[in-house]
C-alpha cells in the first residue's frame, strides 16, 4: 500500500486562529474560506497531473515525480475535509468514500463563550450528505441520528482509534499496490504518525536491526522546530529543489 495522508484546505477556524490568536467564536464544523478553495483545487490538480516525463529512476518515482496515480479516496465526515476532497475526486475520477473515523481530534463540539467548556454538538446525518454530496460514497451504517452523536472526544481516545485506523487500512490495503489518499486533519494525523510509529516498536527489538525509519533521499531537506520545549517537524525529505536525475537515496 502506498499511503497519502491530505490534511484538509484552509478552514474558516484555521483563518480565525490565524488572524486572532483566539478560538473564540469557531464554528463546530467550519466551511473552507475562499483560500482554502483555492488549495484544494491546488492540491486536486497536483494529485491528479500526469506529468509526460522520459523514464525516470526508481527515487525520482519515489517522490511521484511521474504522478500519484491514486487508486483509493478517503475522507472524513468533516465538511472541511469533504469539501477538500471533493476537488480531488473531481479531478482524479475516483469515488469519493467517507470514513468517519479519520475525524479530528475531539470529534465535533462547540465552545460555551461563558466558560469555554466544550458543549455537544450533533453531526449531519445521512439526509444533509446525500443532498449536499451526492458524489460521496457513505457507510451503510450513517442514519439520521447523524455521523457525531456523542460528547467531546477526549485526548485518552485519540491513539486508540488512529490504532484502529492503522489497523482497518491495513486489512483493506496492506498487501496491495494500493495507492490510498486519505484527506484528515492535523491532529488526526499527528495521532497516526505515532500510531504507526509504536506499530513497528517491538517489544525486544533484534540487534541492529531498526523497527521504522524515516526517508532521506541524499541532499534532501528536513526542517525541525525546536521551541518552548516542543520540537515541530515542518516537512521530512523535501525534494522539490532536485531534478529528477539528481534524485537518489
Amino acid at each position: 500500500m502506498h499511503l497519502y495522508l491530505v490534511r484538509h484546505a484552509e478552514s474558516a477556524n484555521n483563518h480565525l486562529y490565524a488572524t486572532t490568536g483566539s478560538s473564540a467564536g469557531r464554528h463546530p464544523d467550519p466551511p473552507l474560506t475562499e483560500r482554502g478553495h483555492q488549495q484544494a483545487q491546488a492540491v486536486a490538480r497536483y494529485l491528479a497531473a500526469r506529468p509526460d516525463n522520459a523514464p525516470l529512476n526508481p527515487y525520482a518515482r519515489r517522490h511521484n515525480r511521474g504522478g500519484f496515480d491514486l487508486t483509493h479516496l478517503y475522507c472524513s465526515l468533516m465538511v472541511r475535509a469533504v469539501t477538500t476532497a471533493g476537488y480531488i475526486a473531481e479531478a482524479t475520477g475516483l469515488p469519493l468514500h467517507a470514513w468517519p473515523a479519520i475525524h479530528e481530534r475531539g470529534g465535533l463540539h462547540d465552545e460555551a463563550p461563558e466558560t469555554g467548556e466544550a458543549v455537544f454538538v450533533a453531526g449531519p446525518g445521512r439526509a444533509f450528505f446525500e443532498t449536499t454530496y451526492p458524489h460521496l460514497i457513505l457507510p451503510d451504517t450513517l442514519d439520521e441520528a447523524g455521523w457525531w452523536n456523542r460528547g467531546r472526544e477526549t485526548p485518552e481516545e485519540y491513539l486508540p482509534r488512529a490504532q484502529s485506523v492503522l489497523a482497518e487500512l491495513l486489512a483493506r490495503h496492506g498487501d496491495s499496490d494500493d495507492r490510498v489518499a486519505l484527506v484528515t486533519h492535523g491532529g488526526f494525523f499527528q495521532s497516526f504518525m505515532e500510531a504507526m510509529i509504536t506499530a513497528h516498536l517491538p517489544a525486544t527489538p533484534a540487534a541492529g536491526r531498526r523497527p521504522w525509519w524515516f526517508g532521506a533521499s541524499n541532499a534532501s531537506i528536513t526542517y525541525i522546530e525546536f521551541f518552548d520545549g516542543h520540537a515541530n517537524v515542518r516537512y521530512v525529505n523535501k525534494v522539490e529543489h532536485l531534478s529528477d536525475d539528481l534524485l537518489s537515496g
